[in-house]
């Protein structure tokens, strides 16, 4: 069974940030290394929840219900 990601459990520390320019080097590399791989899927799977505005809890297929008549 796949776990589902719960977007209002995510929150993200806005007292706790750092500016840097583009041209030094990161250790976002290094820290993303030292995570699980699940862990990263994860992290892969919550980015693209927030991107797209998506909610496995809510979100269904649409139903489609079409009568035919035979001929």
């Amino acid at each position: 069974m796949r776990k589902k990601l719960p977007l209002d459990s995510v929150r993200m520390d806005k007292t706790s940030f750092s500016v840097s320019s583009l041209d030094e080097e990161s250790d976002e590399k290094q820290y993303w290394l030292s995570k699980k791989p699940v862990e990263r899927m994860y992290a892969v799977e919550l980015m693209r929840q927030i991107l797209y505005g998506y909610n496995p809890l809510t979100e269904r297929l649409q139903r489609v219900f079409e009568t035919a008549e035979l001929s």
